[in-house]
C-alpha cells in the first residue's frame, strides 16, 4: 500500500498542471477578471490589425459595416469608411505603406452570399477623405500581408472562382502595383493547391522575410490545421499535427519561431464542443511537432466566452485579439483588448 501510494503521489507531481485546470466553466465575465497584462481597447468592434508603426489598431466596427482606427495613445477613434453609404466590409489590414487593404463584398444580400461568393479586394488610401477602390478581384476570407513590402497572399473556392473544382481551393501570392490610377494586383502565382474539402486553405501570414507562409487548413468535421508553406521549394508542413483538434493560425510572432492559433485544446478538461465554438488563443511552435503549445487567455474558462483574433505588432510587444461568443459565427466580437508580452 505504502508503494503504490507513492507512486500515485509521483504522478501528481509529474503533472501539476492538471490539478491547476479547472474542471468546469465558470459564470460571469472574463473583462472582469483580467490579468494585469491585458487592457480593453474598446467595448465593441472585432478583427484588430496593427499599422506599420504600432501606433494605430484599424478594426471592424461589425461585420458587414464599418473600418475603424484607434489611435494607441491618445484612444481617439476614427472611422475610415463613414463616407461610403451602406458600407458592408469585414476585415481592414494595414498595408506597409500605411494605406489600408479591405475585403468584403460591393453591397450586403445576405450573410452567405456576401461573405463567400462577392467577397473582393479593395485599396484604401491613407490620405482622410479617401474612398475605397475596388481591386478587381474576388477572394475567400481573409489575406496575408507583408510587413516588408507590397506582397499580399489570398485564397479562392469554387464561391469566388467558378474555375476551381468544388471543394477545391488554392493560395495565389501577388504585388500590390500602386504606380497607376488604379491599384492593380501584379506577378500573381498559385502557391498551394488543394484538390478536395481534405484540406480548405486560407492565407494568413508571411514570415521568413516573406519566404515563408502560414495559412489554416480547414479539414472535415470542422477541425483546422496550422500549415507553413515555403514559397521558394513549395514544401508545406502542417505544425499542428494532432487529429481531430482546432488549431487555426491568426498572428505571427516577429521571429517567425511561433504562430498564435486559435484553439480548442482547452476542451480536454473544460469539456464542451471541439472546432471553432470552444476557442482561445494559444501560441505554438513552428517546429511541426506541435508539442510545444502555450496558452495565452483564458476566455473560454467562462460559460459562452472566448477569444480570437489576435495579431501580433511588429516589434512583439504587444496582441491585439477580442471578445467573442461561442455561438455567433467566426469573426464576430465584442471589443478590442490589448495584451502585453512579458
Amino acid at each position: 500500500m505504502k508503494t503504490l501510494f507513492t507512486f500515485l503521489f509521483s504522478i501528481l507531481l509529474l503533472a501539476p498542471s492538471f490539478a491547476q485546470h479547472p474542471k468546469e466553466r465558470k459564470e460571469g465575465n472574463p473583462l472582469d477578471h483580467l490579468p494585469e497584462n491585458v487592457e480593453i481597447l474598446t467595448y465593441f468592434g472585432e478583427r484588430a490589425d496593427f499599422s506599420p508603426d504600432n501606433k494605430r489598431v484599424a478594426f471592424m466596427a461589425k461585420s458587414f459595416g464599418d473600418a475603424m482606427v484607434i489611435d494607441l495613445e491618445t484612444r481617439n477613434i476614427d472611422c475610415l469608411t463613414c463616407n461610403v453609404p451602406g458600407a458592408a466590409f469585414l476585415r481592414v489590414m494595414h498595408l506597409v505603406t500605411g494605406d489600408y487593404l479591405l475585403i468584403g463584398p460591393d453591397n450586403f444580400q445576405d450573410i452567405e452570399t456576401s461573405r463567400s461568393r462577392d467577397n473582393e479586394l479593395w485599396f484604401l488610401s491613407k490620405e482622410p477623405g479617401s474612398r475605397p477602390i475596388k481591386i478587381g478581384m474576388k477572394m475567400s476570407e481573409g489575406a496575408a500581408i507583408s510587413k516588408n513590402s507590397m506582397k499580399i497572399a489570398f485564397s479562392q473556392v469554387h464561391a469566388q472562382n467558378p474555375e476551381l473544382p468544388e471543394g477545391a481551393s488554392r493560395i495565389i501570392m501577388a504585388e500590390l502595383d500602386l504606380s497607376g490610377s488604379v491599384p492593380r494586383l501584379t506577378n500573381q502565382k498559385t502557391v498551394f493547391e488543394s484538390p478536395d474539402r481534405s484540406c480548405t486553405a486560407e492565407a494568413q501570414d508571411f514570415y521568413d522575410n516573406d519566404t515563408k507562409l502560414i495559412f489554416a487548413c480547414y479539414e472535415p468535421d470542422h477541425m483546422s490545421s496550422a500549415m507553413g508553406i515555403d514559397l521558394k521549394t513549395s514544401e508545406a508542413i502542417n505544425h499542428t499535427p494532432i487529429p481531430e483538434t482546432y488549431n487555426e493560425p491568426e498572428g505571427i510572432l516577429p521571429d517567425g519561431k511561433y504562430t498564435l492559433v486559435e484553439s480548442d485544446r482547452q476542451t480536454e478538461w473544460l469539456g464542451g464542443r471541439r472546432g471553432p465554438w470552444n476557442i482561445d488563443i494559444w501560441k505554438v511552435k513552428l517546429d511541426g511537432t506541435g508539442n510545444d503549445f502555450q496558452r495565452l487567455t483564458n476566455f473560454n474558462d467562462y460559460e459562452g466566452g472566448k477569444a480570437s483574433n489576435p495579431v501580433v505588432s511588429t516589434d512583439g510587444k504587444y496582441m491585439a485579439f477580442q471578445l467573442a461568443n461561442n455561438t455567433d459565427p467566426a469573426g464576430v466580437g465584442y471589443g478590442i483588448l490589448l495584451y502585453k508580452f512579458d
